[in-house]
């Protein structure tokens, strides 16, 4: 979205076990508005996916794979932005997302396996999208859709390969 830079840092990824759902976190914060994605764990098979999507599907979109993830907190608040930690555990989405919004420099924390728990410490913010167990996916797609108000379902990506053109039945695309 112009103006804003979001980023996801994802923690807690097991290479073995979650691959496809690391790859959706990437893929549902690229179309969804985000520029990036830090992965604080060795899956260059996720970077690999993710990169050849937004080959395909146009955007920019960059996927940095084995960052420390307290470091990398770290230096996004030294470079004035704000850390929001979407969790069960936190502040209700609806009562916080006013005062998240204004903020151009965003990095939101979707975790896998357990936290640590000094994420809720280094969290400027610690959302909940609901207060029931749910996917980290859904989670960052309602926390972009809130943060861009829906004007991130009508991103334009850049050098796409490939269109979707919407019809009201069948597939359509332009493209090989």
């Amino acid at each position: 979205m112009p103006g804003k830079e979001v980023a996801i840092l994802r923690i807690g990824h097991r290479p073995e076990r979650d691959q496809r759902v690391t790859t959706h976190v990437g893929l549902t914060a690229r179309a969804l508005g985000a520029k990036g994605m830090y992965l604080a764990a060795s899956d260059k098979g996720v970077v690999e996916s993710i990169a050849d999507v937004a080959g395909r599907w146009g955007g920019e979109f960059f996927c940095e794979n084995d960052v420390k993830w307290r470091s990398c907190i770290k230096a996004w608040k030294a470079d004035g932005g704000v850390v929001v930690h979407l969790t069960m555990y936190g502040l209700n989405l609806p009562d916080v997302i006013g005062d998240i919004r204004p903020h151009d420099k965003i990095l939101v924390i979707v975790g896998a396996e357990k936290v640590p728990g000094d994420i809720y410490g280094l969290a400027d913010y610690n959302v909940a999208v609901t207060g029931q167990p749910h996917s980290e996916i859904s989670s960052l797609a309602l926390f972009l859709d809130h943060l861009f108000s829906g004007a991130e379902l009508k991103n334009e990506f850049p050098g796409a390969q490939i269109r979707i053109i919407p019809s009201k039945a069948g597939k359509q695309t332009e493209g090989p």
